[in-house]
């Protein structure tokens, strides 16, 4: 039987643990940051309180410099690795030292937009603007050390699509300084063939001590690490998240404020045109080598919810899409299925995740495509109903992969109406 709306919520009540919600009980046992900003829109579907204290508690975790870490660590919890002690930020509540894509002030607007009771959402906003305005600032400062718009990330794990083949060339150029592959719990509760490799681990834990190094400075992180990409994720989540953050703004009153985050998202908007290939699609691109991606991945679509491109561009990646998925069953893949390194279902190398499809489909729904976004959208209904809430999909036969009883898929699918109006135009 294909799980219901109470299901859906069932999930995230059991993966609450007041305040914040468990990406997965098993895998996952402290608050993400992006998963955490998903899961606050799904619950805001049927407790507007609960979503807004969602994030309210992902900003305790808040650094004096305005990052907002990827990882905070409310409580222990065994078996989990690399926990609080490997990090080693002294951070209280303890954190990681990385941050991930800064969906938060989208949410908040959406939170805000979506209330029935205007006057209360806007005073949780009023309290939340501050630290959503101090996160932006980190990034267009702390994370754009030049001035030229172009974002930097200085690890994998900040991207929130950890082992995507984006970041194998980069990576290639850190030499591995330890071998962790015996402290790793994620195979104990995943299939290994669904996870990340173990050279992968070995890589990005050695950038882990290398940030320690730095002690966590990250501005010199930015200036000197191992690994600095500009992920075109992130740019165009970002984009998209100072357009929300100044609409939230002007709705506080805070005109100056939304003049400074749009003169902010213009630089950015104009950095875009540096991630695009001659092909036409957008691809992250290597800061320490300038090169582009070889690789073209599912954030090639995010310039459209980013609202950053015109109508060609639009038109472009419609015949992309279209072109990918006649060798698919399912949308939106992870990575291009023509890729040489295409893998149907190790984590981020070819599988679907409903929060990608969420955002691509509001894009492509935005820009005039809405055959499109039906078709993701009903596509995605299509794994909820047959594999259930798990962590992501197979893109060839829909078979569910990862963790399961996943916060962010059940947050999604209660977001996205997928278990109330299926064949619906997409509720975006």
């Amino acid at each position: 039987m294909a799980p219901d709306r109470d299901a859906a919520i069932a999930i995230l009540k059991a993966n609450d643990r007041g305040g914040y919600t468990v990406p997965n009980r098993r895998v996952y046992p402290f608050q993400w940051n992006w998963d955490s900003v998903f899961v606050a829109m799904g619950f805001s579907t049927f407790d507007t309180a609960r979503g807004w204290r969602e994030l309210e508690t992902l900003f305790e975790g808040q650094w004096a410099d305005g990052m907002v870490p990827h990882i905070v660590f409310h409580r222990p919890a065994e078996g989990y690795y690399p926990g609080p002690e490997v990090w080693g930020t002294r951070h209280s509540p303890p954190t990681s030292g990385i941050t991930q894509p800064p969906v938060a002030a989208s949410a908040a607007l959406r939170l805000v937009e979506s209330a029935q009771d205007r006057p209360a959402a806007l005073a949780r906003a009023r309290n939340l603007f501050p630290k959503l305005l101090a996160s932006h600032r980190w990034w267009h400062f702390s994370r754009d050390l030049d001035g030229s718009g172009l974002a930097v990330v200085v690890h994998p794990w900040e991207t929130g699509r950890d082992n995507l083949p984006d970041w194998d060339a980069p990576l290639a150029a850190v030499t591995p300084g330890l071998d962790v592959s015996a402290l790793r719990e994620d195979i104990t509760h995943v299939n290994a063939a669904e996870r990340p490799t173990h050279d992968f681990y070995n890589r990005v834990m050695t950038l882990v001590e290398e940030a320690k190094g730095f002690g966590w400075d990250q501005r010199r992180m930015a200036r000197e690490g191992s690994f600095r990409v500009c992920d075109l994720g992130i740019q165009c989540i970002l984009i998209r998240a100072d357009l929300d953050l100044a609409g939230l703004a002007r709705l506080l009153g805070e005109a100056e404020a939304a003049r400074g985050i749009e003169a902010w998202r213009a630089r950015s908007v104009a950095a875009l045109a540096r991630l695009r290939h001659a092909d036409g699609s957008y691809r992250s691109l290597d800061l320490r080598t300038e090169k582009l991606s070889p690789a073209v991945t599912s954030a090639t679509f995010l310039p459209l919810y980013a609202r950053a491109v015109g109508a060609p561009e639009a038109a472009h990646l419609a015949a992309l899409f279209t072109a990918w998925m006649k060798r698919l069953r399912y949308a939106v893949p992870s990575t291009d299925p023509g890729y040489a390194g295409f893998d149907a279902r190790r984590y981020w190398r070819g599988p679907v995740w409903l929060i990608m499809n969420w955002m691509i489909a509001e894009g492509f729904a935005f820009s005039g495509e809405e055959k499109i976004a039906a078709r993701i959208r009903a596509d995605s209904a299509a794994l909820v109903a047959g594999a259930g809430f798990t962590e992501y999909f197979d893109a060839t036969d829909g078979a569910g992969l990862g963790g399961r009883d996943f916060s962010w898929s059940a947050a999604a699918a209660l977001y996205w109406g997928l278990l109330e109006a299926r064949g619906a135009q997409p509720g975006i």
